[in-house]
């Protein structure tokens, strides 16, 4: 049976994943970058190419993990946040994504938004679709998966609505060793956190530790 699954999710070691005053200058909030430094580092974050200073093609735990993110995924969910900074009824269409004109999906992306608007086919594959009921959100996206599994993307309100659900197969935290003070914070709201997972691997490379989750029983 094909998965609702949450990879490479980066926290701060006092519970954020993004920073505060989220926006068109300060995508993952202010200090937000610090928690993909790690990723950014991988060759498998740049299509397999290291940055101007990296050995291309080095691999290691972190990219391993980077990679398994994108194994068997047919679809992305995520919520309007993670979409881009708008907020509101869209004053237009003009706004298409942080990514540009080829977005990295290339597959099927349905946008969790209380504002609704038409699809928009990107290059390269990714066609956005705008739902604004989180169960048909995840029915469509399952649809478009087409019998792979649907990776669940932020922000933070999005992740813990399906988890409060009990939608989340697997959950990947990558915990970073910095403090945000502030921001959005995972685990809030949660009547003490999510229950039913087993941690399945506990790994750390030289930047981050990785807490790989997988349901195995119901919610407490």
């Amino acid at each position: 049976m094909p998965l609702l699954r949450v990879h490479n999710l980066a926290m701060s070691l006092d519970g954020y994943v993004a920073g505060p005053h989220q926006g068109l200058e300060h995508p993952l909030g202010v200090g937000g970058e610090r928690l993909h430094d790690w990723q950014f580092a991988t060759p498998s974050f740049h299509g397999g190419e290291g940055r101007d200073g990296d050995t291309a093609g080095e691999r290691g735990v972190d990219d391993g993990f980077v990679r398994r993110g994108e194994t068997g995924i047919g679809a992305t969910l995520m919520g309007r946040n993670m979409f881009g900074p708008v907020r509101g009824p869209w004053p237009d269409e003009s706004w298409r994504g942080w990514w540009g004109p080829n977005p990295p999906f290339h597959h099927p992306v349905v946008v969790l938004t209380h504002h609704p608007r038409p699809a928009l086919t990107m290059e390269g594959g990714t066609t956005f679709h705008f739902v604004d009921d989180p169960e048909l959100a995840l029915e469509r996206a399952f649809e478009a998966a087409d019998g792979r599994d649907v990776r669940l993307g932020g922000g933070a309100r999005t992740v813990r609505l399906y988890l409060r659900a009990g939608r989340v197969d697997e959950l990947h935290l990558v915990v970073v060793p910095v403090f945000l003070g502030a921001g959005e914070r995972l685990f809030d709201d949660l009547d003490g956190g999510p229950t039913g997972f087993t941690c399945t691997e506990l790994v750390s490379s030289p930047a981050v530790t990785h807490v790989q989750l997988v349901r195995t029983g119901q919610d407490g």
